[in-house]
């Protein structure tokens, strides 16, 4: 997807019994988070680095979602574990996944399997794209994601 596009309206099942629709979105900065299991390290870190700049975000009206293909229990258990305070989307028949490209082939123990390429995106208050993370290093990556949205 291009930068400055408008992204394709989708709806997903997301934590606390909500659905989420991206057109409903339009108004404030969002952050869309593509992660891809629940309760494993890294993963487990980048929401806890979201989680410690959530109020920051907030201030800027920047909504935070992460999205992964786990379940909505998976999601409503790993969210309460660590109190995350943004809703969890799941996207089990990959449709925000394929929207933005984030299957990859990756190896996990010697075995090519498809899997959520480690992904941020930004969408501003017209629903367009303005920046992309791809195969993101998650130290220091909320912060850079932050000090974008104050650009906006």
């Amino acid at each position: 997807m291009e930068l400055m596009t408008s992204v394709p309206d989708f709806e997903l099942a997301a934590t606390g019994g909500l659905k989420f629709q991206l057109s409903a979105m339009k108004g404030a900065p969002l952050v869309l988070y593509f992660y891809p299991k629940d309760d494993t390290p890294g993963c487990t870190d980048e929401g806890l680095q979201f989680k410690s700049l959530y109020e920051e975000f907030k201030t800027l009206k920047c909504s935070i979602l992460g999205i992964s293909r786990d379940s909505l229990s998976s999601h409503e258990k790993f969210k309460s574990k660590f109190d995350y305070p943004f809703p969890l989307l799941s996207d089990p028949d990959e449709i925000a996944c394929n929207i933005f490209d984030v299957i990859k082939m990756k190896n996990m123990y010697g075995k090519q399997v498809r899997g959520i390429q480690r992904s941020t995106f930004v969408i501003d208050k017209e629903g367009k794209l303005r920046k992309e993370w791809r195969g993101v290093s998650v130290p220091g990556h909320a912060q850079a994601v932050l000090d974008f949205i104050k650009t906006l």
